[in-house]
């Protein structure tokens, strides 16, 4: 990443409690701009609740968090952060296209915006291949269709971040290989900076750089070539448990170590 330009996501001693107990703890890290950022591990690390931080719908977020120089959840975010959540967030009875001109309208108000709102909605069906299911009635598509059309909401307006958490969940192989040469196309020929999560671990070597997180704590913040030449592995599957067999064993040894009080 270049230096003199600020990370898209800079996120220092980021903390998130709920109820009694803290579900991220001290997460410190940067999403570089322009990049795929894989946010990877196994379900319940808190990998939703890191993402719903930075779009700034979590509650009880303690640390810093800026998001395109801006406080996560700023106002001026609204038009430049696309979001996409596990669960479809479309209206099953409307069709795709009006779905889509719905969004729309919310996100480029105005009359002269006519124009551009029909432009924008034929561009994203078109990025997300449902241009021959434009009419489809939402509650008739199947789930990876839906999550297609969550992902076209999303894409309105050109936002310079994505955030999707585990898009390509319940997908086939050939979904999740479009979708994945669609995430690679945004990021190389618009720029687009992706934050997505996922815990299929072979999905992490599309990523440029990895965060890779178990019980809400960071385990790796690398590429994930720095990843398997740190851990000597083959894979960044076999880094992830190499990581957390060493995370296990320090926590073992921190325990023996504690002196007992009486």
């Amino acid at each position: 990443m270049n230096k003199s330009v600020p990370p898209a996501v800079d996120a220092k001693d980021l903390t998130v409690v709920r109820g009694p107990h803290p579900v991220l703890h001290n997460l410190t890290f940067t999403v570089p701009r322009g990049q795929i950022t894989g946010l990877l591990g196994p379900s319940g690390c808190g990998k939703s609740t890191l993402m719903r931080a930075t779009v700034g719908t979590q509650a009880k977020v303690t640390g810093a968090l800026t998001v395109l120089d801006h406080p996560a959840g700023h106002p001026a975010l609204r038009s430049r952060v696309g979001y996409v959540t596990q669960a479809p967030s479309v209206y099953l009875d409307l069709s795709i296209r009006q779905n889509l001109d719905y969004f729309a309208s919310v996100l480029l108000p105005g009359r002269s915006a006519a124009a551009h709102r029909r432009t924008e909605v034929d561009r994203v069906l078109t990025d997300v291949d449902l241009t021959s299911h434009a009419d489809a009635l939402a509650g008739n598509l199947s789930g990876g269709q839906l999550s297609r059309v969550s992902l076209a909401v999303a894409l309105l307006g050109t936002p310079e971040l994505l955030v999707l958490d585990e898009p390509t969940v319940g997908l086939d192989p050939v979904l999740r290989r479009d979708l994945w040469n669609l995430f690679d196309d945004l990021a190389a020929d618009r720029g687009t900076t992706i934050l997505v999560s996922s815990h299929v671990m072979d999905e992490a070597e599309r990523c440029h750089r990895l965060l890779l997180m178990r019980q809400g704590e960071l385990l790796a913040d690398d590429s994930p070539d720095a990843l398997r030449e740190r851990t000597a592995t083959a894979t960044v599957e076999d880094a992830f448990l190499r990581l957390v067999d060493e995370a296990n064993a320090n926590n073992t040894t921190r325990t023996a170590t504690r002196p007992t009080t009486h």
